[in-house]
């Protein structure tokens, strides 16, 4: 069943209108967040322990990546950095490029994104649905390719573009540390023992787990990153061969795990099969982590989060 009996937080906008001055609360804006907190009832049997999911797919574009987005972009319309005619300019693996150009097509503004080559075609489909330009960029480079060369368009013209820099912004991992986290402690009624998160920007396990660790020091945080720099976990980045990003906190994680691709598809099936979810192959290694931490730790009270649904829908809430 879904935990239900949470206050939804206020994580609405506000915003220049295309018209100019009026600034409105947009109801669109305000469905970031609040998602569903569901039992996984298969990954813990056995343990005495119980595995819950945060829900992410239930974001307006389908995606965690929707929180950070807004925080950012919010940040940059209270403090003149976005608006003016400015385009917002960032490095995506996909999923927060979706979220910024939606904002863009809601709020008004240009959107310009860097993308690796190899990012699924639904994904970059839905990118391109809203508006926003795309460059694509060399796979074999990845995000961090990607992130030199939005840098580098940035410097080019600071009138002209706003770099939103989602792997240094501290919009990004605030935005979880108001947001995730608050809503984990509440629709868990303060049992989470441990948070497994993957690791991409590093700003939903740092905020996450910063907030949750500042209500229970002993909650353990753990990171799921894929076994090497070649991989099919799209969005995850394996830290001892990437450029660490600034919003990853590394004081945050207790411990790493590290997941074949593989082993994450597994989980991807047995999550659809058995729990009625569908996630992509990050929401398959951090359940993955989810389960073998539950069958370690008996009793406890483990909470992961789905980053999305897989591949790209063209929905958001249903």
């Amino acid at each position: 069943m879904f935990a239900s009996d949470t206050p939804r937080l206020n994580t609405g906008s506000r915003a220049p209108s295309r018209t100019g001055p009026p600034v409105v609360e947009d109801p669109l804006l305000g469905a970031v967040g609040s998602t569903p907190f569901v039992p996984l009832r298969s990954l813990g049997p056995g343990s005495g322990s119980e595995v819950w999911a945060k829900v992410e797919s239930l974001n307006p574009t389908g995606s965690v990546k929707d929180r950070a987005a807004l925080a950012i972009v919010r940040a940059a319309l209270a403090d003149g950095s976005l608006g003016h005619g400015r385009t917002l300019v960032d490095a995506s693996s996909g999923n927060t490029g979706v979220a910024y150009a939606m904002l863009g097509a809601r709020l008004g503004f240009s959107v310009l994104l860097y993308v690796p080559r190899q990012v699924p075609a639904g994904r970059l489909t839905a990118i391109r649905s809203y508006g926003a330009e795309v460059v694509l960029t060399d796979p074999a480079e990845g995000t961090d390719g990607a992130q030199r060369e939005a840098r580098s368009r940035a410097e080019s013209n600071p009138a002209q573009y706003f770099l939103a820099d989602q792997y240094n912004n501290p919009a990004n991992p605030s935005a979880h540390y108001s947001g995730t986290g608050p809503e984990i402690w509440h629709q868990s009624r303060g049992r989470v023992t441990h948070l497994v998160a993957g690791v991409g920007t590093g700003g939903t396990i740092s905020g996450t787990g910063r907030f949750l660790k500042e209500q229970r020091p002993s909650i353990r945080v753990i990171g799921v990153e894929p076994t090497g720099p070649i991989h099919g976990l799209e969005g995850l980045k394996h830290l001892p061969t990437a450029h660490r990003p600034g919003t990853y906190d590394s004081s945050v994680v207790d411990e790493t795990v590290r997941v074949e691709t593989d082993e994450a598809d597994r989980l991807v099936e047995r999550l659809a099969r058995e729990e009625g979810l569908r996630v992509g192959p990050s929401g398959g290694a951090a359940a993955w982590v989810a389960e073998r931490t539950a069958a370690a730790r008996p009793n406890s009270f483990v909470v992961t989060i789905l980053p999305d649904a897989g591949g790209r829908r063209e929905g958001g809430r249903p």
